[in-house]
C-alpha cells in the first residue's frame, strides 16, 4: 500500500469510527419522547400493536397506531406522515415487518426522535430490498403468499405456521381473520432516504422468524448501528412478547421501562 492509499484508508477508518461512536452515543442517551407512532406491516392491521399500546399508555405515553393502506409505498409513507404531523414534540416511530420501509422513509420527519424496527425491513436509500433479501435463504412464509389479481395475502396455513407460529392457534386464527390484503404495487416501492443514518435506531430481531430471515434482520440491525435485542419469538413478537417490545420502545423514548 502506497502512502496515498494508506492516508485514504486512515481517513476512512477514522470517519467510520466517528460515525460508530456517534451512533452509540445517540442510542445510549435518546431524546425523551412522550409520543409513539406505530406502523403495521403486511398481513395485519393497526390492532396488531394492541398489547404494546396498552403497556405504553400505562407508562403515560401518547400512542397512535397508523392504519397502513398497503397500496403503494408513497401512499403508505404519507399515511404515517399525516400522523407524525399531529404529534406535539419528540416522537418514537416504530414499525413491524414491511413497515420498516415506512419507518426508514418517514423517519426523517422533524418530529421523529428515534426509530424502532421490530423484525422489520431496514433498507438503505435507493436499495433494492428484494435483491438484498436474496442474499439470505428464503424464509418459509414466502411460499405461502397467494394473489387474487394484484391483491396479495398469506394463506391460512402459512399464517398460522410461518407468520404467527408461537401464538395459540385460536388467537392466530382471529388475527388471520382480520388480515388486510396488500397491492402488488406496494412491493415495487423503494425508499429514497434512510432515516436510520440520521436518527438513533433500535432493532428487535425475532430469532424464530419464518417470514423474514433472522440473519437478514441481524445484518440490517448491525449495518445501521442499532441497539439490538434478540427475542425468541415468531415474526409477530409484538403480539407474543409485547412486554419486551414495549420495553424497547420505552428505551427509545428515553423513558423507564
Amino acid at each position: 500500500m502506497n502512502r496515498r492509499d494508506f492516508s485514504l484508508a486512515m481517513v476512512a477508518g477514522a470517519t467510520a469510527s466517528l460515525i460508530s461512536t456517534r451512533n452509540q452515543a445517540a442510542v445510549s442517551a435518546p431524546v425523551k419522547a412522550q409520543n409513539v407512532v406505530l406502523v403495521h406491516g403486511l398481513f395485519a392491521d393497526g390492532s396488531c400493536w394492541s398489547d404494546v399500546i396498552a403497556r405504553l399508555q400505562h407508562a403515560g405515553l401518547n400512542v397512535t397506531s397508523v392504519q397502513n393502506p398497503l397500496s403503494t409505498l408513497p401512499e403508505a409513507v404519507a399515511s404515517a406522515e399525516r400522523v407524525l404531523n399531529r404529534q406535539d414534540g419528540p416522537t418514537v416511530l416504530a414499525g413491524h415487518s414491511f413497515s420498516g420501509m415506512i419507518v426508514t422513509q418517514a423517519g426523517a420527519h422533524a418530529n421523529v426522535s428515534a426509530l424502532v424496527y421490530v423484525a422489520a425491513r431496514a433498507p438503505d436509500a435507493d436499495e433494492d430490498y428484494a435483491a438484498l433479501a436474496k442474499k439470505f435463504p428464503t424464509p418459509p412464509a414466502t411460499a405461502g403468499i397467494v394473489f387474487d389479481g394484484d391483491e396479495g395475502r398469506l394463506s391460512e396455513l402459512a399464517f398460522l405456521r410461518d407468520f404467527a407460529g408461537d401464538l395459540p392457534e385460536s388467537r392466530a386464527k382471529v388475527l388471520y381473520a382480520v388480515q388486510q390484503p396488500f397491492q402488488k404495487a406496494l412491493l415495487a416501492g423503494k425508499t429514497t432516504q434512510a432515516a436510520w443514518r440520521m436518527k438513533p435506531s433500535f432493532y428487535a430481531v425475532s430469532t424464530e422468524d419464518r417470514t423474514i430471515n433472522p440473519d437478514l434482520e441481524r445484518f440490517m440491525a448491525k449495518r445501521m448501528g442499532a441497539k439490538t435485542i434478540e427475542v425468541k419469538a415468531s415474526h409477530v413478537s409484538m403480539i407474543s412478547q409485547p412486554e419486551i417490545i414495549a420495553a424497547l420502545i420505552l428505551e427509545a423514548a428515553g423513558q423507564p421501562s
